[in-house]
């Protein structure tokens, strides 16, 4: 249903704006912190797939200076002929951490200081109503800036928790950065639902349950799908899931088989599965 990427000033379908400017700092303290407590074998540990803690580490100090302007001497990339979004963002976070193999962790620590003080800075100064990037996994390019921006938070946010669960620890539940990431991956709903069949005004409802949930009701238009209609009446399918697994499933930190067996679903059964596919990052 509808395109799979949207081009166009009007994002209301993608639901109200979140503002995400003021949780980097905070963000970046706490993974200071955490760093800071890593023994030396638990930065060999394996936090993503190919990559350990110090590789995952070496990637968000990436982000950092992408979204400063690649501020690191040397090192300017750029797309290779035909190259594809996804293609170019994988390439360059590779050739990224392949470059501070050797970086002690000290160093690398006091480089993620910098460089994302600097962006927080820089996102805290931020206007939400500009044009941002695409966010892909949103249908959304370009996205409006609002979107872009918490869309670089969960990145954050959820890199470490990747460290966190590499070393042992649980998922950190503070709430308000949880419920804002939720918040942030469900704009995926739409985009998850787009080759799905409806008829016009058909609802579907995503309840997370706990202290940091929500609830978000997609609806199905002439030609799309969209956060942006008011809920009325009894949604044609219903999905309830916890915080941990929603925000897991999102991130491909489980994938939708297993959430399943951790999902109630009610309704249309079709239509409930389909937004068990929901991704929230680049993939």
């Amino acid at each position: 249903m509808g395109p799979p990427l949207i081009r166009e000033s009007d994002a209301s379908w993608l639901g109200t704006p979140i503002d995400t400017r003021a949780l980097f700092a905070p963000e970046l303290a706490s993974l200071l912190d955490l760093l800071r407590t890593l023994r030396p074998a638990e930065w060999e540990e394996v936090a993503v797939p190919g990559w350990t803690v110090h590789d995952l580490a070496a990637h968000v100090l990436g982000d950092y200076q992408g979204r400063l302007g690649w501020t690191t001497p040397g090192y300017r990339p750029a797309f290779e002929p035909g190259e594809r979004l996804e293609a170019f963002i994988h390439r360059v976070n590779q050739e990224w951490v392949d470059l501070h193999t050797d970086t002690e962790p000290a160093s690398l620590i006091e480089a993620l200081r910098r460089a994302g003080t600097q962006a927080a800075r820089q996102f805290e100064s931020a206007e939400l109503d500009a044009v941002g990037l695409g966010v892909s996994w949103a249908g959304a390019v370009p996205a409006p800036a609002w979107l872009d921006i918490a869309r670089e938070f969960t990145e954050y946010w959820t890199h470490r928790q990747q460290i966190r669960y590499a070393t042992g620890r649980d998922t950190d539940t503070g709430t308000h950065p949880l419920a804002t990431v939720l918040d942030t991956f469900m704009r995926a709903l739409p985009h998850t639902l787009r080759d799905t069949s409806a008829t016009a005004g058909t609802q579907v409802r995503v309840v997370v349950e706990g202290p940091a949930g929500g609830a978000w009701t997609v609806t199905a238009l002439a030609d799309r799908w969209s956060l942006a209609e008011a809920a009325t009446g009894r949604p044609a399918a219903s999905v309830r899931l916890d915080a941990e697994t929603a925000w897991r499933l999102c991130s491909r930190g489980i994938e939708p088989g297993a959430a399943l067996a951790r999902t109630h679903l009610r309704g249309d059964r079709q239509l409930a599965q389909a937004v068990l596919h929901i991704v929230s990052i680049v993939r």
